[in-house]
């Protein structure tokens, strides 16, 4: 059973202090970028031709550019990599990863279940993360060091995962299982369906936020890329709930299949579902 992911020397508490602070300052960058144009005129295309319907926004790239430019005046050592516009200095001690807008479908339909995700990697392992909403004005924030938090209308609360003793009360949650699932781990995400009590769809990543606020037990997603997941791990791990992948192990660089667990028996339980699915 994976420990937390990525494990290595913690960065001292001063630095990420600094670097919690620099990841409160790009979420209201991003917002500022993205705000003007939800529920408006967003300059919505579709990227995905032959493969099938992939929205981007103007509020993607102007979000993703805003950030960019901030990161490059205050750390230009830092890399980035981001969704919409590709790798810089991937290989840097400090690397941000980037999705300005995820959830596009639901931020194009004017549903607020989309967020901005932005991750730290520390050579080479995700060490701050944070999940905002700021329409609703919601920022969840967080990592091993310092915990996770809550921040809304002014007030911070403390994050923390709920147990889960009782697996048949356990209320889940995926994106699109008919879109994102092949058909194995659909076949699993029934059995898990039918294993616990409630299910919920097209949450997209604020569905971690919510396993770390403690309203909810469990995640399991599959196709995802680094920077759909790695804003989740610091945040999930800081509350005390685990991120891996449908093996229990940690999670590559590449993505892929992820659950998310606010404790060690639903993680067990999910894992003893999903596993014949593992790929």
């Amino acid at each position: 059973m994976a420990e937390p992911a990525y494990p290595g020397p913690m960065l001292s508490t001063d630095t990420l202090t600094e670097l919690d602070a620099f990841l409160v300052e790009l979420n209201r960058a991003s917002s500022a970028a993205i705000l003007p144009l939800f529920r408006g005129d967003s300059g919505m295309v579709d990227k995905g031709g032959a493969a099938g319907f992939d929205p981007v926004t103007e509020a993607d790239r102007g979000a993703e550019a805003a950030i960019r430019r901030l990161i490059l005046e205050r750390y230009p050592t830092h890399g980035v990599i981001g969704e919409e516009y590709g790798e810089d200095q991937p290989d840097a001690e400090f690397v941000w990863v980037l999705d300005p807008v995820d959830g596009t479908r639901a931020f194009i339909s004017g549903l607020t279940g989309w967020t901005t995700l932005i991750a730290l990697r520390h050579e080479g392992r995700p060490v701050l993360g944070s999940i905002g909403q700021p329409y609703i004005g919601e920022l969840f924030i967080g990592s091993q060091g310092l915990g996770s938090r809550l921040m809304s209308r002014g007030q911070s609360r403390v994050l923390k995962t709920r147990p889960c003793p009782d697996f048949s009360t356990a209320l889940i949650a995926t994106t699109d299982p008919e879109a994102c699932f092949n058909p194995d781990e659909y076949a699993a995400w029934r059995a898990l369906r039918k294993a616990t009590r409630l299910a919920r769809t097209s949450q997209d990543a604020y569905g971690y936020a919510m396993v770390a606020l403690g309203t909810m037990d469990i995640v399991v997603e599959s196709g995802l890329k680094c920077w759909d997941l790695e804003s989740c791990i610091p945040l999930i791990e800081g509350a005390g709930g685990l991120v891996t992948d449908w093996r229990g192990q940690t999670i590559g660089k590449d993505g892929g299949q992820m659950i998310v667990a606010g404790d060690r028996a639903g993680l067990e339980a999910t894992l003893a579902i999903v596993e014949t699915a593992a790929r």
